[in-house]
């Protein structure tokens, strides 16, 4: 009875994941090869079959048979247990959002993004305010139809970051403020590298043929994924064995490829990763964002910006733009690439800065969310915190407020998980680097291998069987703790900037 009660959830834990694994390919779509004049018709599409996902999800037969397997767990293995708790956790939320709402969002969110593509290319946030402020509406529904103990924001952030709230957030970046402001003041008084290489001509078809092949280096399978362009670098998958990416070129910054490539690829690395027989099911998929962030930060920067890397990549880099990078040596390329200096744009800040662009979405989505802050008054909020934080002038919305696509998609609470990411990863890459012998030589013949198998073997395949907290304690004998980080940052950048 009980087995074939546990069959027939699976069952129906892959139907609905088959429905979302539809809408995932239709957005991928949206944002790469859909003409313009499809969005209405595809917001209508997408919004159709995520009413249907919520429909089978709160389907009263199927809780009902996963509440009698949720009180019966010790008659189930770890896996099945897994399974059927997390999906209670899952009913459990979605029965508090009607088919009607999950209807009523989807299409908001496509009607959005649209007008978010066209206050890009108009390069003007008012084309784009009045849609977003009725998202900001809506997500203040959610968050109120969800239930919250403290702030508004925490019922967004839960879906995210389950365990997380915004008190802790607020702790984190304290200690963002404490430890990195102090260090940035001593860098800022530092000579900085020459960077000017970076961003000379470098030919699109190159660019692109040399990035594949640095996600394949990686251990990226192109026979279980693919990479396509579009305006801001995301990764998404229909199961694990087609992940998707894509990336941002520009002809006059090498950089912006080269990195996003490689932050991409661990999200998608991570995805390729889970196991197959648990396709559409918990444990077949990621624990956290942050966690999830956390393998993307740790291949971008602990791999892709260590000198280790280039000495084996660098020759390359040589061979395919030699008159770009004539005289250039790879200790230069070295420093470029981890070169300190504010920048507007989050996806291409260095790693010290990219904590305070994601601190000030942060304190905006609050703001937001709990009306001390206006729609109508967020890109003078956004210029101010980045005089405040960085010293930026922001005179372009598309170098400002403009320039993420997470508002648009309703993703209110997310950005957060990037910090929490960056921290686990620092956490993370020291345990690999004591478990794994020679790792940073092996880096220097362009040999991942090892370092993606324990990747594989310690978080990819566990999907849900361990929360955020539960997995970096399992794994490195504590919860998340920033010290990592903060040794990491005193290390590589103590060497590089002679502090």
């Amino acid at each position: 009875m009980i087995k074939d009660k546990y069959q027939s959830v699976k069952n129906h834990l892959q139907k609905i994941f088959d429905v979302q694994a539809s809408i995932a390919l239709l957005n991928w779509d949206q944002e790469t090869k859909m003409p313009k004049g499809g969005a209405q018709q595809r917001a209508r599409q997408i919004s159709t079959l995520s009413g249907i996902a919520h429909e089978l999800l709160t389907d009263r037969a199927f809780k009902s048979k996963v509440r009698d397997l949720n009180e019966c767990l010790d008659q189930l293995n770890t896996e099945e247990s897994v399974n059927i708790n997390e999906t209670f956790k899952q009913i459990e939320r979605a029965e508090k959002l009607d088919t009607d709402f999950v209807t009523r969002r989807s299409a908001l969110v496509s009607e959005t993004y649209q007008a978010w593509t066209e206050a890009r290319a108009k390069k003007s946030f008012s084309v784009y305010q009045e849609q977003l402020d009725k998202l900001i509406q809506l997500k203040k529904e959610e968050a109120e139809r969800i239930g919250y103990n403290g702030h508004i924001y925490d019922a967004l952030l839960e879906e995210f970051e389950p365990g997380m709230n915004s008190a802790m957030v607020d702790k984190i970046f304290d200690g963002v403020k404490n430890h990195l402001q102090p260090i940035l003041k001593k860098i800022n008084a530092q000579k900085k590298p020459d960077d000017s290489f970076l961003f000379k001509h470098f030919n699109k078809d190159k660019q692109w043929d040399f990035g594949i092949d640095l996600l394949k280096n990686m251990g990226y399978d192109f026979n279980r994924g693919r990479q396509d362009i579009s305006v801001h670098p995301f990764s998404t998958g229909f199961g694990p064995d087609d992940i998707r990416v894509t990336t941002r070129i520009s002809e006059t910054n090498f950089s912006s490829m080269v990195w996003s490539c490689i932050h991409e690829g661990g999200h998608a690395l991570y995805e390729q990763g889970m196991l197959s027989q648990n396709y559409g099911l918990p444990m077949g998929s990621y624990i956290s964002l942050g966690i999830h962030e956390s393998q993307s930060r740790l291949w971008e920067n602990h791999v892709g910006r260590s000198k280790a890397y280039w000495e084996f990549h660098y020759p390359k880099v040589k061979n395919v733009f030699p008159e770009q990078f004539d005289g250039v040596s790879l200790n230069d390329f070295y420093a470029a690439a981890n070169r300190i200096a504010p920048s507007p744009i989050r996806t291409e800040a260095d790693e010290l800065h990219y904590h305070f662009h994601v601190l000030i979405r942060f304190e905006i989505e609050k703001a937001l969310l709990e009306g001390s802050l206006k729609t109508a008054d967020a890109e003078s909020y956004w210029n101010e915190k980045y005089k405040e934080y960085l010293g930026l002038d922001i005179t372009d919305p598309n170098s400002g407020i403009l320039q993420d696509i997470h508002w648009s998609l309703g993703s209110f609470g997310y950005f957060p998980t990037y910090s929490i990411g960056s921290f686990y990863a620092a956490q993370f890459h020291a345990q690999a680097t004591k478990e794994i012998d020679n790792l940073e030589e092996q880096a220097t013949t362009g040999d991942h291998s090892k370092l993606l198998t324990w990747l594989q073997g310690n978080i990819y395949k566990h999907g849900k069987r361990n929360s955020a907290e539960g997995l970096c304690k399992e794994l490195t004998g504590e919860g998340l703790n920033y010290k990592y980080f903060e040794a990491y940052v005193q290390k590589k950048y103590g060497e590089l900037y002679e502090l």
